[in-house]
């Protein structure tokens, strides 16, 4: 079997291809999207490399693989113009975020005021990727602005940088590293 190209050159002069062949501008609202969701996902799988490294957090390790698994999914919806519902994502995966951050939250102290992202390295890049997932959930709802987008995805990435943010204060406390409150 021949080995294929890593590069094409078809994408030379702004254009790529979606699921379903079409061409597109590589700046349009869905390559955006996708893009954004592409580089949340680079970011999460470092947060899972940490997550795996850490006592004590091995669930969230398997949670991190399970919800890379998940932006996939995503990625591929947001390539197809045609798809009408992202097959695989549901309510049920938001509601699984939302029982996770309320399980951590009751374990950690409350908040008082706003903390600075930091502490842990591990802290440090799940808040570079709550950050990257704010942005992706915007790059969506751009484009839901124009074009039909499940809702369960918009759902999921804001439920997502929710998680990734008590998950940072969860990794600090692991560390027994205190949280750095905003002045």
């Amino acid at each position: 079997m021949k080995k294929s190209m890593l590069y094409t050159r078809t994408g030379d002069a702004g254009m790529t291809s979606l699921a379903g062949g079409s061409r597109i501008a590589k700046n349009s609202a869905r390559v955006c999207a996708y893009g954004d969701v592409d580089e949340l996902n680079s970011h999460l799988g470092l947060v899972q490399a940490y997550a795996a490294s850490i006592r004590g957090a091995r669930q969230e390790a398997q949670r991190l693989s399970d919800i890379q698994q998940l932006m996939f999914v995503i990625g591929a919806y947001l390539a197809s113009p045609d798809a009408m519902e992202c097959q695989g994502l549901g309510s049920e995966h938001t509601s699984r975020l939302e029982a996770a951050i309320d399980s951590m939250d009751a374990s950690l102290p409350p908040l008082k005021s706003f903390i600075l992202p930091g502490g842990s390295i591990a802290a440090s890049a799940a808040h570079i990727a709550r950050t990257v997932c704010r942005r992706a959930e915007r790059s969506v709802l751009a484009l839901a602005a124009v074009e039909s987008v499940d809702p369960a995805v918009t759902a999921f990435l804001n439920r997502l940088s929710d998680y990734l943010f008590i998950l940072s204060r969860k990794f600090n406390a692991l560390a027994g590293i205190d949280d750095t409150m905003a002045q």
